[in-house]
């Protein structure tokens, strides 16, 4: 590591960012992801665009991981090693909070791996890893709450507050969908092309 690459602002700014852009993306990730799980769709939205930028918004979401976790180690600015980045808990600086993004980012990388190897692990196996996704996203919440020069200020509090309502709404609608004597029909409604209030499917001749 050279001394004009460490410790620059520059690296300083591109961590913050990175890490506030890569909660978004990961927020609307989960989101979509419940969304997809519901079948939902709409007569400008189709089930194939939802899943599809579902998909690409996560690939973009470890992108940004990544981008987040090479400027924090190359920044040089508090021990961090690259090891720490995926051995949870092993850090000399702040082990737990540190060791719960470390975490967050195996999950991910579980998801993406078997996602590639989707057509060999077969669906169910496929599914069950996938299912983490969720998992990672509330580990990653509380590590970006307890760790970072921004943690504590108001637009990062907003940031990780609005990342909160956006996945407890979603969740509720979900649920909303399924409970109750309706909620099998009211799922099947939402999963038609024109969603719970449009167009059904056409009839047949």
């Amino acid at each position: 590591m050279t001394p004009i690459l460490a410790s620059t602002p520059a690296l300083w700014y591109l961590a913050r960012g990175s890490g506030a852009v890569s909660l978004c993306l990961l927020t609307l990730t989960v989101v979509l992801g419940i969304v997809t799980s519901a079948r939902w769709a709409t007569a400008s939205w189709p089930r194939f665009v939802v899943a599809g930028l579902h998909r690409n918004l996560s690939l973009l979401a470890v992108a940004f991981l990544g981008l987040h976790v090479a400027s924090v180690v190359v920044d040089g600015y508090v021990p961090i090693r690259w090891l720490d980045a995926v051995v949870p808990f092993a850090s000399a600086y702040r082990p737990l909070w540190l060791g719960l993004g470390a975490v967050a980012l195996d999950l991910l990388l579980a998801v993406l791996l078997t996602s590639l190897l989707r057509v060999r692990l077969g669906h169910r196996a496929w599914r069950g890893v996938h299912w983490a996704a969720y998992a990672c996203w509330p580990v990653a919440l509380v590590h970006g709450f307890g760790i970072g020069s921004d943690h504590r200020q108001l637009w990062m509090l907003a940031i990780d507050l609005a990342a909160l309502a956006a996945v407890t709404a979603a969740t509720c609608w979900r649920l909303a969908l399924t409970a109750g004597p309706a909620g099998p029909a009211r799922l099947a409604s939402a999963a038609r092309p024109g969603g719970p209030t449009g167009p059904g499917p056409a009839s047949r001749t």
